[in-house]
């Protein structure tokens, strides 16, 4: 059984107001804190191209994940709902964003931080399989992609294919 507690009133972090929640599982042992922060519609939670550290598990509404092309056009990637994680990848390497997502409505996410994931990882680790497997479920769609644009044989789809597939 997992319990979340309400924790102290909201203060300001991430240059937002934050709720902070405490997340405990009494039958395995677990505790931490939880950030809850919420978005306006039309606000970017994550920008493509900057460092992050943390995943976001979305609470409430709904957001959208895009990326520019080279020509500096929007592409949107997809759209993401209640109970689903974005940033992940950050919160695993460290590297750049490489994608930007946009609260579709006014959402309410949890902030999953390093320090969380760690903690998950030393006293509970079957606990983040549902973090790996969006990361398997996300890498077969850009390999099936990968493919189909390989397949269609054209000079930019190829060389489209074998930059995704370096990456």
């Amino acid at each position: 059984m997992i319990n979340f507690v309400f924790v102290d009133k909201p203060y300001l972090k991430y240059k937002r107001f934050v709720q902070q929640i405490l997340v405990f599982n009494l039958k395995q042992g677990v505790c931490f804190l939880v950030d809850i922060i919420n978005f306006k519609k039309g606000e970017d939670i994550i920008e493509e191209g900057t460092l992050g550290d943390c995943a976001y598990i979305i609470e409430q509404g709904s957001v959208e994940v895009s990326k520019l092309t080279p020509h500096g056009e929007k592409q949107v990637l997809g759209v993401l709902e209640k109970s689903e994680i974005f940033g992940e990848m950050g919160l695993i390497d460290g590297l750049p964003r490489s994608a930007t997502v946009t609260a579709l409505e006014d959402c309410v996410v949890c902030v999953f931080t390093k320090e969380t994931f760690n903690n998950l990882a030393d006293h509970n680790p079957e606990s983040l399989i549902p973090i790996f497997k969006v990361l398997v479920r996300r890498l077969r769609s850009t390999l099936e992609l990968v493919g189909t644009l390989q397949k269609s044989g054209n000079d930019h789809g190829s060389s489209v294919a074998k930059e995704a597939a370096l990456k």
